[in-house]
C-alpha cells in the first residue's frame, strides 16, 4: 500500500472512531421507571399520592430537596437563616433559578404558591403541612375572619423570602421537601388556571419539564435546560411508566424494559433474592401500613370492643412471613419506630403471644355482641394491586378462622379508591398506609386529628387527643414535646380509630445499568441524581 494510501486509510479510521465516540457521547440517556399507579393530578398543590410525588419531585423543586441519601440540601434557596426565636425564616433564593420557560422564579412565586396550598378554594390534602405558618390554619379552616394576604409569607425582594411561625417547628424544614410545599408559576397559573398541569402549558423550575402525558401509558419528562444546575444533570429523558400490575411490572424489568421497578410480588422476593440477589433493593421504610375503620358508621362508630377484637385476631408475624416476604416489622401502634425526638412506646398486645391475642379477641367479640347467632359481615376495600389483595386474603381468613368473620373484598383503581376512602364513602374498612413525609412523630399522628380535614383516616374525633396534638405543636422542648405526643398516640391506640398491621420496607428491583442509587428510609430517588450506563 502507497504511503499516500496508508494515510488517507488511517484518517478514514480516526474520523470512524471519532465519529462513533461523538455518537455514543451524543446519545441520548433515558431512564425508565416502574411507577406503580397512574398518577392523580400532576398538580403538586392537589395530588396525594406516592406515584404523582416521584414525578413532581422531577419536575418542582422546593426550597430545599432531597439529595441521593433523601437528606435534605440546598434546592431554590441556596441558604436560609433563622431568627433567634426560632420563629422567623429568611430564604435566599438562588439568582440563576428560572421556570423552564426561561423566567426568572421569583419570592411571589412563592408567596402565590404557599397561599394557593392553603386556599380552601384548592381543597389540598396537604394544606395543613404549613399550619405552623403565622394564620395559615386559621385561613385554611376559613375561621377568625383571616385572609391569604394575613398569611405569615413575605416576598422581601425578588430573591428573598420571610416565613413567619406561631412556635418553633423542629420539623418545618424536613416538611419542605414534600411535594406539596414546592412552587408552580404565578404568571403561568394567571394563563391556564388549572390546566396549567397539562402537557405544552406547564412550567417548571425542577431538574426536568414535561413532555408527554398518556393516561394508562405513561409521563414523559425531559431536562430542563433553564435548571440551574442542569449541567450536573446526566439523565437526558424520563419515562414513568404506571402498572398496577406488579407481576407485569417485574415481566418488563426482567425483559430490560424497565430499569426500576416501583414494588416488587411479594411471593417471588424469596426467588429474586436467589436469582438476582444484587438487583433487590429491600430497606427499611418510614410508613405504616395499616387499615382504617369507617368511623361515620356502624357498628365501627360506637363499639369499641368490635375493634379492638379485629386488631388482635391478625397474626401479624405470619402475615409477613408467609404472605408479604420483605421483612416487615409487626405494627401494634402507629408511629414507625426510630423517629426522631420521639421515645415511642409499644402496646402491652405486642407482648403477647398469638394465641393469647386471638383468646381476647374471641372475648372481645362476644363482649361487643357478635358469634355463631349473630356472625359479622364486613367488607375490605382496597386499591388494585395483588400484593394488597393478598394481605386483605389472608386478614379475611384469619378473621374467619378466629372469630367467625364473613369478609368480601372490594378493589378499585387508584384515583377512585382515593375518592372512596377520603370522602368515608367505604362500608366497613378501607387499606391505607402513610408514609412519612418528614422525620416527626407529628406526621402521623396529625391524621387522626380533627383539624386535618379529610386525611383524618377514619374520621376519628377525641377532643383530648386534639388537644395533646395541640399542645404537642406549641412546646419548645423536644423532650416534653415528645411525652405529649405519646401520651396522645397511648390515647389513640386504647380507641383504634385504625389497625395498624406492619411498618413498610421498600421493595425494588434496580438493574446495575443504573448509577448513583442510594437505599434510604424515604425512598426518595431522584432522577437528577441518577446516570444510566448501558
Amino acid at each position: 500500500m502507497h504511503s499516500f494510501t496508508k494515510i488517507l486509510a488511517r484518517g478514514l479510521l480516526a474520523a470512524a472512531l471519532l465519529g462513533s465516540v461523538s455518537s455514543a457521547a451524543l446519545a441520548e440517556m433515558v431512564l425508565n421507571r416502574g411507577n406503580g399507579s397512574e398518577p392523580e393530578t400532576l398538580d403538586v398543590h392537589k395530588s396525594s399520592g406516592v406515584p404523582e410525588s416521584f414525578i413532581q419531585m422531577d419536575l418542582f423543586e422546593g426550597l430545599l430537596m432531597a439529595d441521593a441519601k433523601g437528606e435534605p440540601v440546598p434546592g431554590q434557596a441556596e441558604s436560609y437563616t433563622v431568627s433567634d426565636d426560632g420563629l422567623t425564616y429568611t430564604f435566599k433564593l438562588r439568582q440563576n433559578a428560572k421556570w423552564s420557560d426561561g423566567t426568572p422564579v421569583t419570592a411571589d412565586d412563592w408567596v402565590f404558591s404557599m397561599r394557593r396550598l392553603i386556599d380552601p378554594k384548592t381543597a389540598s390534602d396537604y394544606g395543613y403541612f404549613l399550619d405552623q405558618v403565622v394564620n395559615a390554619r386559621d385561613i385554611r379552616l376559613g375561621q377568625n375572619g383571616k385572609k391569604l394576604e394575613d398569611m405569615g409569607v413575605k416576598a422581601v425582594d425578588d430573591h428573598t423570602l420571610e416565613v413567619k411561625l406561631v412556635a418553633p417547628t423542629p420539623y418545618f424544614v424536613s416538611s419542605l421537601l414534600h411535594h406539596s410545599t414546592h412552587p408552580i408559576s404565578k404568571a403561568n397559573y394567571e394563563k391556564f388556571g388549572d390546566d396549567f398541569v397539562k402537557p405544552g402549558n406547564m412550567v417548571s423550575n425542577g431538574a426536568y419539564m414535561l413532555a408527554e402525558a398518556v393516561p394508562q401509558g405513561y409521563v414523559k419528562v425531559v431536562k430542563n435546560p433553564n435548571y440551574w444546575d442542569a449541567a450536573n444533570v446526566k439523565i437526558d429523558t424520563v419515562m414513568f411508566y404506571p402498572t398496577e400490575d406488579i407481576d407485569a411490572e417485574l415481566q418488563r424489568f426482567k425483559a430490560g424494559e424497565l430499569d426500576m421497578t416501583y414494588e416488587l410480588p411479594s411471593q417471588q422476593i424469596p426467588t429474586l433474592k436467589k436469582e438476582i440477589p444484587d438487583q433487590i433493593h429491600i430497606t427499611p421504610y418510614f410508613g405504616t401500613y395499616f387499615y382504617a375503620y369507617n368511623l361515620t358508621k356502624e357498628p365501627w362508630k360506637s363499639n369499641a370492643d368490635l375493634r379492638r377484637a379485629l386488631y388482635l385476631a391478625i397474626d401479624r408475624d405470619t402475615l409477613i412471613k408467609h404472605v408479604t416476604q420483605a421483612d416487615q416489622l409487626p405494627a401494634y401502634s402507629f408511629v414507625p419506630p426510630g423517629t426522631d425526638n420521639y421515645p415511642g412506646f409499644e402496646p402491652d398486645v405486642a407482648k403477647m403471644t398469638q394465641a393469647e391475642r386471638d383468646a381476647k379477641a374471641k372475648e372481645l367479640f362476644a363482649k361487643a355482641g357478635y358469634g355463631p347467632d349473630k356472625p359479622l359481615k364486613l367488607e375490605i376495600t382496597y386499591n388494585t394491586s395483588e400484593n394488597h389483595k393478598k394481605v386483605a386474603v389472608a386478614i379475611a381468613a384469619m378473621w374467619k378462622k378466629t372469630l367467625g368473620v364473613d369478609v368480601t373484598l372490594q378493589n378499585q383503581e387508584w384515583g377512585t379508591f382515593q375518592e372512596t376512602r377520603d370522602k368515608k364513602q367505604f362500608p366497613d374498612i378501607a387499606r391505607h398506609g402513610w408514609i412519612g413525609d418528614y422525620n416527626d412523630a407529628n406526621n402521623f399522628l396529625e391524621l387522626e386529628t380533627q383539624y386535618i380535614g379529610e386525611q383524618n383516616t377514619s374520621e376519628y374525633n377525641n377532643p383530648k387527643f386534639d388537644d395533646l396534638m395541640k399542645k404537642a405543636g406549641l412546646e419548645t422542648d423536644l423532650a416534653k414535646r415528645g411525652e405529649l405526643m405519646v401520651e396522645a398516640e397511648k390515647m389513640m391506640i386504647q380507641d383504634l380509630p385504625i389497625i395498624p398491621i406492619y411498618f413498610y420496607t421498600t421493595k425494588h428491583a434496580v438493574s446495575p445499568a443504573v448509577k448513583g442509587w442510594e437505599d434510604n428510609v424515604q425512598d426518595y430517588h431522584l432522577s437528577r441524581w441518577l446516570s444510566v450506563e448501558r
